[in-house]
């Protein structure tokens, strides 16, 4: 007769069990069915082939020429500088935005957040036109603009920081109103008893724990702003050396200089993935790491 498991014999034996099912849904995990593996598969095709196909057909012997030829210069230069000046304002225009969003309850806010994020998911060519008819010679502001300063937007470098900001800022609102919504506003609370009027709160307490969020949503919209094509073609136009930028002189050449349009689509396939991987870690985690 088996003497029954008592003391630390049994508790070694039923921890022994309960850990084997999870290590047999960890092996089970790693081998997924194949009526998801297949489209799955399919997935990562749909978007690695394009870039294969792109990197194949790139001229690597010609590309230091194509790359230092004067028309993809020129749009480089202007699209590093136009889209610089669209993170800053950005910057400057949508932190206070985001700070309102999330700690001030208004009338028609829902309909005002709805508004921010409009251009996310707005064709940017119908951004364009809107900016257009609303900042154009003769648009709504545009018009009155023009007459007392002589300030004239459209198809001006200018107009090319317009539209790359108006495409872009949402990105940085969405990641900077996150932020504040998570912080943990004990802090704040706290400087505001001490007696730290609301600006230095915010400047001291809110600012620096969420800094973090701000360079992202920063970076967000400098990437967002270097690729914008359809609103810089509508509103600013595709003036060589004055407002075409890198996407646009793309567009250009695809049509006369393949060689040159696949050279300049690697710098900005280069960007984005440089981006991506900086920033990964603000849009997802690894299984495992607590959030």
């Amino acid at each position: 007769m088996t003497a029954p498991t008592t003391g630390p014999t049994r508790d070694r034996a039923s921890t022994a069990r309960s850990r084997a099912p999870i290590g047999g849904r960890r092996r089970a995990e790693r081998r997924p069915p194949p009526l998801l593996l297949v489209p799955a598969l399919a997935g990562i095709a749909l978007f690695a082939l394009p870039l294969i196909g792109l990197v194949a057909r790139a001229p690597l012997v010609e590309l230091p020429h194509l790359l230092t030829d004067p028309v993809v210069t020129s749009a480089l230069r202007l699209s590093l500088l136009t889209s610089v000046a669209a993170a800053l304002a950005a910057t400057a225009l949508g932190v206070p935005l985001a700070w309102l969003l999330s700690r001030v309850e208004f009338p028609g806010k829902r309909v005002v957040r709805a508004l921010v994020t409009l251009p996310m998911v707005l064709p940017p060519v119908v951004g364009g036109a809107a900016l257009l008819f609303a900042l154009g010679r003769r648009g709504v502001v545009g018009g009155p603009l023009a007459d007392a300063t002589g300030l004239v937007l459209p198809f001006s470098p200018l107009g090319v920081v317009v539209a790359n900001t108006f495409v872009a800022m949402p990105f940085l609102v969405v990641t900077v109103e996150g932020a504040l919504d998570a912080v943990d506003r004990r802090f704040e609370g706290a400087a505001t008893t001490l007696g730290a009027r609301p600006l230095a709160v915010l400047w001291r307490v809110t600012l620096p724990r969420i800094g973090p969020s701000i360079r992202a949503g920063m970076v967000l919209a400098w990437a967002r702003a270097l690729g914008e094509f359809g609103a810089t073609v509508t509103f600013a136009g595709n003036l060589s050396g004055r407002t075409q930028t890198l996407p646009l002189a793309v567009f250009v050449t695809l049509g006369s200089d393949q060689d040159a349009a696949i050279a300049i689509s690697l710098i900005l396939v280069a960007v984005s993935l440089v981006v991506l991987v900086t920033l990964r870690d603000r849009w997802w985690r690894p299984s495992g790491r607590s959030s």
